[in-house]
């Protein structure tokens, strides 16, 4: 039995009778990089997993070659256009959907199959455990562009020793 909480463009959520919640990256053709849209469904679909007793768990994966590209290009190029108040706006809606995710009651679990960049290695940074194929690569791609991880770097200092995180 699977019950749906909506079909979204960015993720799909569903449940099984045993309180396994399934939340899907759902972007495959742009690499499931994550827009202000998908920021904004991914915290609705925490909250909504959060409130539901029956779910049991969260297994968090995604459609498609990638897992995670990170950023949107164009969400990305907009942010950098954008005035300061835009700018902190969407930073802030970025790490309160990855405090929800680090903050619920469930477990969850990371199901990689594919590379992750940037906010992918955030969105990985928060799950309980996570596993991947051998293939995945991981990267913070943003510094190639003279940026610094800074709304996913908490999680990812959480996930690994001060020296790997340096490195």
């Amino acid at each position: 039995h699977t019950r749906y909480w909506r079909d979204w463009s960015a993720d799909v959520c569903s449940s099984d009778a045993r309180g396994v919640a399934h939340l899907r990256l759902n972007r495959p053709d742009k690499h499931n990089a994550m827009s202000a849209a998908m920021i904004a469904e991914l915290s609705q679909a925490a909250g909504q997993l959060t409130a539901d007793p029956s779910v049991r768990v969260v297994v968090l994966g995604a459609e498609g070659a990638s897992f995670c590209a990170g950023g949107a290009l164009a969400w990305m190029r907009a942010q950098m256009q954008a005035d300061r108040a835009t700018r902190m706006r969407e930073a802030t809606a970025l790490a309160q959907m990855l405090g929800a995710r680090d903050r619920r009651p469930q477990p969850v679990i990371g199901e990689v199959q594919g590379n992750a960049c940037g906010g992918g290695v955030g969105l990985i940074c928060v799950c309980d455990v996570a596993y991947g194929v051998e293939t995945a690569r991981f990267a913070l791609t943003e510094t190639r562009l003279g940026l610094i991880p800074a709304t996913i770097g908490p999680y990812v200092l959480a996930r690994l020793d001060a020296g790997r995180a340096r490195r």
